[in-house]
């Protein structure tokens, strides 16, 4: 099938109210396990290359175009997407390349100058067709520069997103990037306020600490898209450690990235049909 726009996968699914999953692509082995999840459940898929993973490759284009590949191949619906890209340059690589969308994240900037630049780069994106997510003020977790209780104002979200024109926006309501636990509580009244009062999908990042029923009531309170990332390389590396363990012998890197690349497949799936049929 067609690569998709990310517009086609979160519109319908803030229409309908329930969840457009957005996982992380570390290399291509997780590239693999999350198109072949999206195939099983039949669920659309945003795939997200960071600007984290960029660094660790030392280049974007390899890692992007093999994952374009995969989705353009795939029978399901699924979008490529830049995640919390910082580096303008990047993302006009990125974009020109053949990414559907992008996470422009000015937010460590005074506000003003979030603003200016998110709505420099959101006019760009639109000139090429390209979705554009943004974020306010910072996710917890991020640096230390907000702890994981920041919460976002819905007046000053509702002026960011007319001065800037984004498509979307990550909102600050009890989730925190990195975390290992699943045991985030978030704050359901503002994510209802927050859906009431902006015009556009409303994005939860740092999904990952946050507990299935958690984000169930999320995307029945107004939440659309769904970033979840160190979640599913915690159960990559989880799986390698097994399988390590259980053959001190084994070399062969085919033979332990494998059932790491089928494990996060099958728990792909079951967060795909999770959030897929939220209401």
């Amino acid at each position: 099938m067609p690569l998709v726009s990310t517009a086609s996968v979160v519109g319908p699914a803030r229409a309908a109210g329930v969840g457009a999953p957005a996982f992380n692509v570390l290399h291509l082995e997780t590239a693999e396990a999350l198109v072949a999840a999206a195939e099983r459940a039949a669920v659309p898929l945003i795939l997200q290359i960071s600007e984290n993973c960029v660094r660790y490759h030392g280049s974007l284009l390899p890692l992007l175009r093999a994952t374009l590949a995969l989705a353009e191949g795939s029978e399901a619906r699924i979008s490529v997407h830049l995640d919390h890209i910082t580096d303008p340059g990047l993302l006009r690589e990125g974009v020109l390349a053949g990414a559907r969308s992008a996470m422009i994240d000015a937010s460590a900037l005074p506000y003003e100058e979030n603003v200016a630049v998110t709505a420099e780069l959101t006019g760009w994106c639109h000139g090429q067709g390209a979705f554009v997510e943004a974020e306010l003020g910072e996710v917890g977790g991020k640096g230390g520069v907000h702890a994981p209780g920041a919460r976002t104002d819905a007046d000053e979200a509702l002026a960011f997103v007319e001065a800037t024109g984004v498509d979307a926006l990550a909102v600050a309501v009890g989730s925190s990037h990195a975390m290992r636990e699943r045991t985030a509580v978030l704050d359901k009244e503002l994510i209802r306020t927050l859906r009431q009062r902006l015009p556009v999908p409303l994005v939860l990042h740092g999904s990952s600490g946050v507990p299935d029923e958690e984000l169930r009531a999320a995307v029945a309170a107004g939440m659309t898209k769904i970033n979840i990332s160190t979640h599913l390389v915690s159960v990559f590396t989880g799986q390698v450690r097994r399988t390590l363990a259980e053959d001190l012998a084994l070399v062969d890197s085919r033979k332990y990235v494998a059932p790491a690349r089928e494990a996060v497949s099958q728990e792909a799936e079951r967060l795909l049909r999770l959030l897929g049929a939220a209401r």
